[in-house]
C-alpha cells in the first residue's frame, strides 16, 4: 500500500473513531437509536446473574412456610414486640420522648440552597449521643404549604460533596426541590458518622484511641448495657420531638435510599408517629441475604436485635396502623444491592398483606421500578410516593 494511501485510511479511521464518540456520547445523553436495544441487551445481561445464581446466591428458606416466621398474631402481639424493640434500644431507659436536639436554629444561610423554589427558610438541628456521637440535620420548610412533613434519610448516600467535613444535603437537591414543589416541607438526616455528623476518636482499654469511621467500629461499644444500633435511630425521633412542639404540621411521612431506607423501617416500626414510610432499595428478610451485598452492614445484621423482629415483623409493625402504610421498593436490576429480580424469585408481600388483614389495620405494599439498572429513587418512585400520600390527604 502507498503511503499517500496508508495516510488518508489513517484519516478515515480517526474521523469514524472521532464521530463515533461523540455520536457515543448523544446516545447515552439523549436516548436515540440504539439506546433502547443497548439498554434491553444490559437488562438481560444483569437478569443473567439471578437465573442460574452461584452458591452465595442460594436461597433455601421455604415460601410456603414463611409466614411461620412471624409471631405476631394479635394487637397484643404488636404492642409487646414493639415494646421489646424499644427496650433494647435504649435499655431499659424508654422511648425517648422527652429528649430533644441539643442545639436548634432558625433560619440558617446556606448558599448551596439560595436558589431553590418554594422555600421559605432552613433550620438546623443536632442531636448529641453518648460517646461523643452526633447527629445534623436540615428542616426545609416549604413557602407555599400543605402542612405535611416528610423526612428523608440520605442512608448511605451521605457524602460530602465539598470534601470532608462538608454537609452533603446539596447531593439530594433534586429530591429536596420536588417534595419543596408539591408543597411538602423537608427533613432530611445523614447516615451517622457521615455528612456533617462527627467521627469521634474513642479510647478502649487495651485496644487504643479508634476514630469512629466505620459503622464496624460499634461492635466494639456493644455491651450489656449498651447498644450502638440507638445511635441510627435515636436523631429521627428525637428531632421529630422538637418539631411536634414548635411547628404545626398534621402529618409525618418518611422515606429513605439504602439504609436510609432501612432506617425508614425501623423508625417506623417503633414511632407510630410516622404515618407512611417508604423505603428504597433498603432491606431484605436475612434468609434473601445469601449474597453479601443483600447482607449488608453491622446495623443491618445484629442477632439480638434481629432476633426480637425479623424483617418480616418489622415491615408488619412498619405496615400496622389506622392510617399507616409501609412501601418497599427495589431497583429491578440494582446492581448494588436488593435487586427486585431477587425478590420477585422469593415475593413476600402476600404474607403481610394476609397478616395485615387478619390484625384489620394498616398497608403494605412492595413495587419495582421495572427496568431501572441504578441504585437511585427514580422520578417515577418520587411519583409513586406522592400519588400514595396523595390517598391520605
Amino acid at each position: 500500500m502507498s503511503k499517500s494511501k496508508l495516510v488518508i485510511l489513517s484519516m478515515l479511521l480517526a474521523l469514524i473513531l472521532f464521530v463515533g464518540f461523540f455520536y457515543g456520547l448523544l446516545v447515552g445523553h439523549d436516548q436515540i437509536f440504539p439506546f433502547e436495544i443497548l439498554s434491553d441487551i444490559n437488562k438481560s445481561l444483569n437478569a443473567k446473574s439471578y437465573d442460574s445464581p452461584e452458591p452465595r446466591l442460594q436461597i433455601y428458606q421455604d415460601l410456603s412456610s414463611i409466614d411461620e416466621l412471624i409471631s405476631i398474631k394479635t394487637y397484643t402481639d404488636i404492642v409487646n414486640k414493639r415494646q421489646l424493640l424499644i427496650d433494647y434500644i435504649w435499655v431499659d431507659n424508654n422511648f425517648p420522648s422527652e429528649k430533644y436536639p441539643k442545639y436548634y436554629k432558625s433560619d440558617i444561610k446556606d448558599e448551596s440552597f439560595n436558589d431553590m423554589n418554594n422555600l421559605k427558610r432552613i433550620d438546623s438541628f443536632t442531636v448529641e449521643m453518648d460517646y461523643g456521637m452526633n447527629s445534623i440535620s436540615y428542616l426545609f420548610l416549604a413557602n407555599n404549604s400543605n402542612n405535611k412533613l416528610i423526612i428523608y434519610h440520605q442512608g448511605h448516600d451521605s457524602r460530602s460533596i465539598g470534601g470532608f467535613d462538608n454537609h452533603s444535603f446539596e447531593e439530594d437537591y433534586r429530591i429536596i426541590q420536588y417534595f419543596l414543589d408539591r408543597k411538602f416541607s423537608v427533613l432530611i438526616f445523614s447516615m451517622v458518622g457521615q455528612g456533617m455528623n462527627n467521627e469521634p476518636v474513642i479510647n478502649f482499654d487495651g485496644l487504643g484511641a479508634i476514630t469512629m469511621n466505620s459503622h464496624e467500629h460499634f461492635r466494639l461499644l456493644e455491651s450489656e448495657n449498651f447498644h450502638p444500633i440507638k445511635f441510627f435511630i435515636e436523631p429521627v425521633i428525637v428531632t421529630l420531638n422538637q418539631i411536634q412542639n414548635d411547628y404545626n404540621f398534621e402529618s409525618y411521612f418518611m422515606a429513605g435510599k439504602n439504609s436510609g431506607g432501612w432506617t425508614t423501617v425501623i423508625v417506623s416500626a417503633i414511632d407510630t408517629r410516622i404515618e407512611e414510610s417508604y423505603s428504597i432499595a433498603g432491606s431484605f428478610p436475612l434468609w434473601m441475604s445469601s449474597d453479601p451485598a443483600n447482607y449488608s452492614d453491622y446495623e443491618q445484621n445484629l442477632p439480638d436485635f434481629y432476633r426480637i423482629a425479623n424483617y418480616l415483623e418489622l415491615y408488619l409493625l412498619s405496615s400496622y396502623g389506622e392510617n399507616r402504610k409501609l412501601v418497599l421498593f427495589y431497583n429491578e436490576f440494582d446492581p448494588c444491592c436488593f435487586p427486585g429480580t431477587l425478590y420477585e424469585k422469593f415475593p413476600f408481600e402476600s404474607t403481610i398483606k394476609d397478616k395485615l388483614n387478619l390484625l384489620g389495620n394498616g398497608k403494605f405494599d412492595v413495587i419495582i421500578d421495572n427496568g431501572q439498572n441504578k441504585h437511585i429513587i427514580s422520578d417515577s418512585v418520587m411519583n409513586k410516593i406522592i400519588s400514595s400520600i396523595k390517598k391520605v390527604i
